[in-house]
């Protein structure tokens, strides 16, 4: 059951996780709220909307989906890539979080000096653990990791708001960078998990309906029925997309104004705790995807080892680095097959806007602005890195 509001729980988490890495520092500027609000219209809507495109055209996971429809539209292998990199991405989002909650609880710990004589690394490798073994629980670790961060949140609120001192400053590619970072990572667009939430939603259905002739309640055959229930999940992809989108922009607000927010201890363990059943559930989609190649176990042991390198040996900054260029890459990807290697009447199907002028925006919008877009904000990483 819990699988079915999947998507809204991501859309709602992953602003609450990742802001903090992204924005203390420029919140405050009027320019970069324009921007990030101009990428979320004109990266962000568009990418959500191909992703649950190619979910309702493949009606399978992203790492099988994608199998399935390069295959259809004669494509490349190459393609099968943003499979492969979004389960990447969620892992390395993993391994962020983590570093950092390992970090976050050792700091609050020392605060109630009550912090353990361990090393960082040896209280990552265990948060590790921990998480891989929560991530056996699914999408049932969502609403507690939810419930957990509001806690944390509501008692740094008690402490008082940060004072924001607002401005206009002058506009850079190193803004955009990170208002297009906070427009796509931090709230899931390109990884996948849209797209696999949809799929979770599609075989609860078919499953529904299968139990539901299995009972008797249906005399109709098997492909009848199963057709039934792909049609209940197959709304206009507008119905789908707006309210992910829309609870992304207000808790993206949130987390914005929110994002140099003082936790005391309490809350800091809160908080920490809560980004960690959320980060079970990233590494449950990950290990689903690479199931679909290497099976349950092997994909188990292999997510353990690749999140316990990443959060155990790479500093937090160079993580950060990797999750940009690795999501940047994983976007373009998306953008590119569904704006140029999909067939028109595949995606116009699956979409089923109410009007062909809405479509034809989508589609200018996924195969120029998103590509474009990408670029310009990757090029401003670089004049950041580099500085």
């Amino acid at each position: 059951m819990m699988s079915r509001y999947a998507s809204y729980f991501i859309a709602a988490l992953l602003p609450l996780l990742l802001f903090r890495w992204f924005a203390p520092d420029l919140v405050g500027q009027i320019d970069f709220w324009l921007l990030w609000l101009l990428a979320m219209v004109l990266v962000s809507l568009p990418v959500v909307y191909a992703e649950i495109a190619l979910a309702y055209r493949s009606v399978e996971a992203p790492l099988a989906g994608m199998q399935k429809l390069t295959r259809e539209a004669d494509a490349s292998p190459i393609w099968r890539g943003f499979g492969w990199l979004a389960a990447v991405v969620t892992i390395v989002i993993a391994a962020l979080v983590i570093s950092g909650a390992s970090s976050g609880m050792l700091a609050a710990l020392m605060e109630l000096n009550s912090a353990p004589n361990l090393p960082h690394f040896a209280v990552a490798g265990g948060l590790v653990v921990i998480v891989v073994l929560l991530s056996l629980l699914g999408a049932t670790t969502l609403p507690i990791g939810l419930g957990l961060i509001i806690i944390g949140l509501l008692l740094g609120f008690a402490n008082g708001l940060p004072s924001i001192d607002f401005a206009m400053t002058n506009i850079t590619l190193s803004e955009w960078a990170r208002a297009v970072a906070l427009a796509l990572v931090s709230v899931g667009a390109g990884t996948g998990l849209y797209w696999f939430g949809q799929h979770l939603v599609s075989k609860a259905s078919i499953t529904a309906v299968s139990s539901d002739q299995q009972s008797g309640s249906f005399t109709n055959t098997s492909t009848s029925s199963l057709s039934t229930g792909s049609a209940q999940t197959k709304l206009p992809a507008t119905k789908r997309v707006l309210p992910i989108w829309i609870l992304q922009l207000v808790v993206g607000v949130v987390a914005l104004l929110t994002s140099a927010l003082s936790l005391p201890p309490i809350g800091q363990l809160s908080y920490w705790f809560g980004v960690l059943f959320v980060a079970s559930y990233l590494l449950h989609y990950s290990t689903q995807q690479l199931a679909h190649k290497f099976g349950l176990l092997v994909s188990l042991v292999l997510t353990l080892v690749l999140v316990a390198i990443l959060a155990v040996a790479v500093p937090t900054i160079w993580l950060v680095g990797l999750l940009v260029i690795v999501s940047s890459i994983a976007v373009l990807l998306l953008s590119i097959f569904a704006g140029w290697q999909m067939k028109i009447s595949h995606l116009r199907k699956a979409l089923n806007f109410s009007s062909e002028a809405l479509y034809n925006l989508w589609r200018v919008a996924i195969r120029l602005v998103v590509p474009l877009a990408m670029i310009l904000a990757f090029v401003g990483w670089v004049l950041s890195w580099s500085s």
